[in-house]
């Protein structure tokens, strides 16, 4: 990767789901070797997986990373497409099963929790979708975000997030609800 990027072929080069160990270990190496340093991690983040505002992002920051997350809602979880008597229906779906699985206890943690942020989200006059990806691409270490929509109607429901500022009242309610360590 660094021959590609002293070629001008490449621009920056980046890690996807590392560990602030991992990081660490990675920007060491790129300077021990002189070799083209990751300049971006990629991250899943949302408001149900929130561990990396413990570790991941002050270890990108320290070394100057610009932090691209994925996954602002959760996999569905966030969009309202999940409920107690949900069951996957595509293929892509149905080869994660257990991650769907309603029955599980980790499943009906995150229906509660989910049921929580939607109530939150009424109050604030925002669709899920909304508060989801907002607090996503407004927390200040986060420099862009992959949403993901797969149709026009996706889109649009994704891109009022785009206008949203969460006020610091709406930001302690969440912590309340999904705190920073949440996995």
């Amino acid at each position: 990767m660094t021959d590609l990027v002293r070629q001008g072929k490449v621009r920056y080069i980046g890690s996807s789901s590392y560990s602030a160990g991992e990081i660490v270990e990675a920007q060491w190496t790129a300077r021990v070797r002189k070799l083209e340093r990751f300049r971006t991690e990629q991250p899943p983040y949302s408001l149900l997986v929130r561990g990396i505002e413990l570790d991941v992002l002050p270890t990108a920051a320290r070394h100057g990373m610009g932090i691209l997350t994925y996954s602002p809602l959760a996999g569905g979880w966030l969009s309202g497409s999940w409920h107690a008597e949900s069951a996957p229906t595509s293929p892509a779906r149905q080869r994660l099963a257990a991650r769907f699985d309603m029955s599980l206890p980790e499943n009906q943690h995150k229906l509660q929790v989910v049921g929580e942020l939607q109530q939150l989200a009424d109050e604030a006059g925002l669709s899920m979708i909304e508060l989801a990806i907002a607090f996503v691409v407004n927390h200040p270490a986060v420099t862009s975000a992959i949403i993901g929509p797969r149709t026009l109607a996706q889109l649009a429901s994704q891109l009022p997030a785009t206008e949203v500022t969460l006020d610091p009242a709406i930001l302690d309610r969440i912590d309340a609800i999904s705190s920073p360590a949440s996995t």
